[in-house]
């Protein structure tokens, strides 16, 4: 493997602790716990690189990250590093990005968010001088959110009953009001199409909708502004680099490139996995991989009644993604590190992905140009552009095969119209479909972030991280708690990886 993670092309035979299956953020933090204490593991990634959905493209001097790009929870990260003994910086580098996300609306509106409230609360009023006078209300709120979660819901596993259904979660829910819509929420501060865009586009950072998931998520507004946004020096890859480094200097084996094909159940519990390579045996299994397709593809349906394949039907999956990688020998003085051109009207854009399962007709277009902070992300005078639309979950509605082109040049000169131009020109031109995030990942239906949270219960009650039907198989990433989004996935393997290294005995 380029980047050094390939062991050798054999398992081995003995017996492993526990046994990983995917090298993503979840498996990758949940590893380096688990080797921290002192236990045994190996993580089986069948991609040719581990990163799961974050992988690294370079090609003509162009460098992308295809994958998660605004990186935000900068402590989700650091923990892991510091609780395995070591500083972050000698192995990954974050910088904070001020502006944080430039928003760019159709009438040509720009509102750059940034951690200074007052130039905030300037920008807004250019355009709502009431929606500007209830931005510190709202960011106050947005930050009483984002505690809430924090203590009750996010820096805990809820494997018991008595976890979820006490008198002190009931107070911390109804402080959330779970019932109450996202922008139904925003609308109690602002009533301008832009500011409930702007803040309303929260949603899809866990694959949902703003006009159907709960208004837990209005705390990104806090998470982003004040908490911040950052960059990682070399591209976002460099984290997963960074993590997978540490991993190995704690004795965890990694091993691309293989392919596990059944979770092996004796007399109720997890004890190995069948590979093209053979059996490999351990006591527990972790699973970083999306939950509904570990449990369809990899376990026999006999052990799993809970999780069969009517319960997996019943879930909906989140929004998925059609990227674009554009390497232009163009600078655009538009852009900043990341920017999101907004369509005249936000609310089609989810009715067509999820009521109709087709792409938008007017989407909302993100770009990421990390060589707008760093040199050397692409040739002098040039531009590395990971430009991203939200796709429905995979259905008969939309055929990618035939639709892909069409549609990729669609978005190019929507952007175009943009002042975005000579996209068509790339030296570099490469789109990747909901379709091949199926592939590559194995994710339910090419959904990014696993299930939607477009419902109280797929927010608050998301497959458990334990295993319901098989003892010893454990679950990390963005379908399980505490939820999508690259920090909370690093969350929930350091929440596995603490629970099970008690479990164990170290």
């Amino acid at each position: 493997m380029h980047n050094g993670h390939r062991e050798a092309a054999s398992v081995g035979n003995s017996k492993q602790d526990v046994i990983i299956i995917g090298a993503g953020f979840g498996g990758l933090s949940c590893a380096i716990r688990l080797a921290s204490a002192g236990l045994r593991v190996t993580i089986l990634e069948r991609q040719e690189h581990v990163g799961g959905k974050l992988q690294q493209i370079e090609q003509d001097g162009f460098h992308f990250d295809r994958g998660p790009s605004t990186i935000t929870m900068p402590d989700a990260f650091r923990s892991v590093f510091d609780q395995a003994g070591v500083q972050m910086e000698d192995y990954v580098q974050l910088y904070e990005l001020e502006p944080r996300t430039r928003n760019v609306f159709a009438d040509g509106t720009v509102v750059d968010l940034s951690r200074d409230r007052g130039w905030m609360r300037e920008q807004i009023a250019a355009y709502s001088p009431q929606d500007a006078m209830r931005y510190d209300a709202f960011m106050d709120e947005s930050a009483s959110l984002y505690m809430e979660a924090n203590r009750h819901f996010l820096g805990k596993l809820l494997l018991k009953p008595s976890d979820k259904y006490n008198l002190q979660m009931l107070r911390s829910l109804l402080r959330v009001r779970p019932a109450v819509k996202l922008d139904t929420l925003l609308r109690r501060y602002f009533s301008h199409p832009h500011t409930l865009a702007m803040f309303g586009r929260y949603a899809t950072y866990v694959g949902s909708s703003p006009y159907l998931s709960p208004s837990i998520f209005a705390m990104m507004g806090h998470v982003e502004a004040e908490v911040g946004i950052y960059g990682v020096k070399g591209g976002t890859y460099q984290l997963i680099e960074g993590m997978a480094r540490l991993a190995q200097e704690k004795g965890v084996q990694i091993i691309t490139g293989v392919e596990v094909h059944q979770i092996v159940v004796r007399n109720g519990k997890a004890v190995g996995v069948d590979t093209d390579r053979g059996l490999m045996e351990a006591d527990r299994i972790v699973a970083n991989g999306d939950v509904l397709s570990v449990n369809r593809l990899l376990l026999a349906s006999e052990h799993r009644k809970r999780m069969n394949d009517a319960r997996i039907a019943k879930y909906e999956p989140s929004i998925s993604g059609f990227v674009t990688l554009a390497g232009v020998r163009r600078q655009y003085g538009q852009l900043l590190h990341h920017t999101v051109f907004f369509p005249e009207r936000y609310e089609p854009e989810f009715e067509h992905i999820f009521r109709d399962r087709m792409m938008p007709a007017d989407p909302t277009i993100y770009i990421c140009y990390s060589g707008y902070s760093e040199s050397g992300m692409a040739p002098a005078g040039a531009s590395n552009l990971f430009i991203l639309v939200n796709a429905p979950y995979l259905s008969n509605a939309w055929n990618w095969e035939q639709q892909q082109d069409c549609y990729g040049e669609f978005v190019l000169e929507q952007l175009e119209a943009r002042g975005i131009g000579g996209l068509k020109q790339s030296d570099v031109l490469i789109r990747y479909t909901p379709q091949q995030i199926a592939h590559d990942t194995l994710a339910h239906q090419g959904s990014i972030y696993g299930i939607s949270s477009n419902s109280m219960k797929q927010t608050f009650m998301r497959p458990g991280n334990q295993s319901s039907d098989v003892q010893g198989l454990w679950y990390v990433g963005g379908t399980t708690h505490p939820g999508g989004g690259t920090p909370i996935v690093t969350l929930s393997g350091q929440l596995v990886g603490e629970q099970l290294a008690a479990e164990m005995g170290r």
